[in-house]
């Protein structure tokens, strides 16, 4: 249906004349009375009478015009929805106890305005295709670079590192340590089995194995975070690494740790992707946020692997 015929028609009715419509719509009295001619053909009614004063509805007319009103409100919403701001900012995270989940909280803490619709893509080719379709607005992924070629339009950032912690149990060899370095934890088992080859939690791992001659095995069925925190809280020999944002909870009576890894300190560099043309204001915002809250970096006090992004 034309909606231009349709705002003719409302506005006609409103006014009672054609001529006071022509006006209200900056257009000649010839477009309207064309554009009403052109709905009744449509519809296959009369919409108006002539009347010495202007023009009256005729019961067809009086009929329709709450759904020509409704049609109008529905085009409104239609546009809102995708002018930018109109409509929420979808941010793709990896997971939501993870890091990121963490991070665009405390952003929509400090934004309580806008609006987020935060999703859960199944990898990071699955995001990429997400953010160069329009699907979602941004995603937090490490980017494996150089090695990773991303599609021209689709940018990536380097957004926050996540510090990287080790959980034990109670009866662990390091389970009374303030800390650990590293180079500590050469011949203990790391386990780590919801690693997935091909992604870049398990590139991050693998290369983080190879810097400090570590033993990650990620041999094993993933059953979940619970199943492994209880098989932790029952091992003298098993550990596993976590972020420092990652959320967990275990029953008290599980005793487990959670030990800063230092000298140097691995942290995990998430990066924010999105769409180089995609004016959607809660994105410039998020940026903003990003860069407000980073911290200082000592370089010489942390590792990365060498395919981490620079800082821009």
């Amino acid at each position: 249906m034309d909606l231009d015929a349709v705002r003719t028609f409302v506005a006609v009715a409103r006014a009672g004349r054609f001529q006071d419509a022509a006006v209200e719509l900056s257009v000649t009295q010839q477009a309207v009375s064309k554009r009403v001619a052109g709905l009744e053909k449509a519809l296959g009614v009369r919409l108006f009478t002539r009347t010495p004063r202007g023009t009256r509805l005729t019961l067809d007319g009086q009929a329709f015009l709450p759904h020509a009103r409704e049609l109008l409100r529905a085009e409104a919403r239609a546009l809102a929805s995708v002018r930018p701001g109109g409509r929420a900012l979808r941010v793709d995270v990896i997971g939501r106890r993870l890091g990121p989940a963490g991070v665009l909280h405390d952003f929509h803490r400090a934004h309580p305005d806008a609006e987020l619709d935060v999703v859960t893509l199944p990898d990071s080719d699955a995001a990429v295709e997400a953010i160069a379709s329009g699907a979602v607005d941004a995603s937090f992924r490490a980017v494996t670079m150089p090695g990773r070629r991303l599609p021209d339009e689709v940018r990536a950032v380097r957004a926050f590192d996540e510090p990287v912690e080790l959980l034990v149990g109670p009866a662990h060899a390091l389970a009374a340590a303030r800390a650990v370095t590293p180079a500590e934890l050469a011949g203990h088992r790391i386990w780590m089995p919801g690693l997935v080859p091909g992604t870049e939690s398990t590139a991050y791992y693998a290369d983080l194995a190879d810097a400090f001659g570590l033993t990650i095995e990620i041999t094993g069925p993933d059953f979940g975070t619970q199943p492994l925190l209880d098989t932790l809280a029952g091992s003298g020999a098993l550990a596993t690494f976590v972020g420092e944002r990652t959320r967990l909870v275990w029953p008290a009576e599980h005793g487990l740790r959670r030990l800063p890894v230092r000298d140097p300190a691995p942290v995990y560099p998430h990066s924010l992707l999105r769409h180089r043309d995609n004016p959607h204001p809660a994105l410039a915002a998020l940026d903003a946020h990003l860069r407000s809250t980073r911290p200082g970096h000592d370089d010489a006090a942390t590792w990365t692997p060498g395919w981490t992004l620079a800082w821009d």
